[in-house]
């Protein structure tokens, strides 16, 4: 028990000195990509460093199962080094058995990640995206979900409009039941209403649709019907997919209900669902990062071969974290089920690191 504390320790302590380097060098560098991007708008030194705040933590996130291979290979290299290895088989304790007290501390590191700082993640991610918006448009469309159906509000020079609609199709390009209404300087100045509205190149195309003049004296007096009515837009389909912002920025907890409400809209939920079962699937993987660390690095440094066997520890977590994004996006473009794309890479990672592992052991 108490060897178990102690190399669950050393690796926590491990990752805390990992995560402290890459956290300071993403910080000087997005700092730097700060300024570059926004010199035209006479950024300062402290926006940039409040933005690079605001932005590092997705990153970090991002590569925390990086963090964790490369905290599991720091550890078990200085434990070789210091000869503690040779000490804990003497003492009767196998290879394997010593390696899980550091893959239960991280699948609690895993544990805490999805249930603490995800949501902090998806905070900082919206505030960065809505600062970077201001200060390179002044403003950005912006489509919400909830239980009243979806609303989305369009830019436009010198004019907004927000359009409100019951339900739409999966791209958001045909909205059911919809209601324009177009501000200039604050003020509604036109209402139009349909039953449907289809978004083509520069236009809506409305069916059975009701224009209000809100400058009028008498808006209802003066009110036109039209079976079909064009209005001007400068939306694609893609900006209304993108409006929804990525899966990540949308808080754990919040995410199933979230879910619910973009498939009662009408959208396909289908990313956010891949999402959310690979944030629950991230704690498996940060074990078998782990894992995957001891095995290739659990041994004395007297074998030589060090730097080598360091370089297939790190190569073998890139391959695993470039199988987790490609099953991700095979699984976003419904090429494969939602539970393969998400639970396939850290199972992957756990057999690969066990299966070398005990092959040493055997050895």
């Amino acid at each position: 028990m108490t060897l178990g504390l102690y190399l669950a320790r050393r690796f926590a302590l491990s990752f805390l000195a990992v995560l402290a380097v890459f956290v300071g060098l993403m910080m000087l560098i997005d700092m730097v990509e700060q300024v570059r991007r926004f010199e035209t708008a006479g950024i300062t030194l402290a926006r940039a460093a409040g933005l690079a705040a605001l932005n590092v933590p997705s990153t970090i996130y991002g590569i925390l199962p990086l963090i964790v291979v490369l905290a599991a290979v720091a550890m078990f290299l200085a434990l070789a080094r210091s000869s503690e290895l040779v000490v804990i088989r003497a003492a009767g304790r196998s290879g394997v058995r010593a390696v899980v007290p550091p893959a239960l501390s991280a699948m609690a590191i895993g544990v805490f990640a999805v249930a603490v700082l995800n949501p902090i993640v998806a905070g900082t991610s919206r505030q960065y995206d809505a600062e970077t918006a201001r200060l390179l448009r002044g403003g950005a469309n912006v489509l919400s979900v909830s239980g009243e159906g979806l609303w989305l509000r369009e830019a436009g020079a010198g004019r907004q409009s927000v359009i409100r609609a019951a339900s739409t199709n999966p791209d958001g390009t045909l909205l059911r039941d919809v209601t324009f209404i177009a501000f200039a300087d604050g003020t509604p100045v036109e209402r139009i209403a349909a039953a449907e509205a289809q978004l083509a190149p520069g236009a809506w195309h409305l069916r059975d649709a009701k224009v209000w003049d809100l400058t009028a004296p008498n808006p209802e007096a003066s009110a036109s019907r039209h079976p079909e009515f064009v209005r001007p837009s400068t939306l694609t389909a893609n900006q209304i997919r993108d409006s929804f912002g990525a899966p990540s920025a949308i808080p754990i907890w919040d995410l199933p209900g979230f879910i619910a409400q973009l498939e009662a809209a009408g959208f396909s939920a289908r990313r956010h669902r891949v999402w959310l079962q690979m944030e629950l699937a991230a704690p498996l993987l940060y074990a078998s990062m782990v894992i995957i660390g001891a095995a290739f690095t659990m041994r004395h440094s007297r074998l030589g071969q060090t730097g080598q066997m360091v370089l297939l520890a790190i190569l073998a977590a890139f391959g695993l974290f470039f199988l987790r994004n490609f099953a991700q996006v095979l699984g976003d473009n419904g090429q494969i089920p939602v539970a393969l794309a998400a639970w396939s890479p850290p199972v992957a990672a756990l057999l690969l690191g066990a299966g070398i592992l005990l092959q040493r052991e055997d050895g």
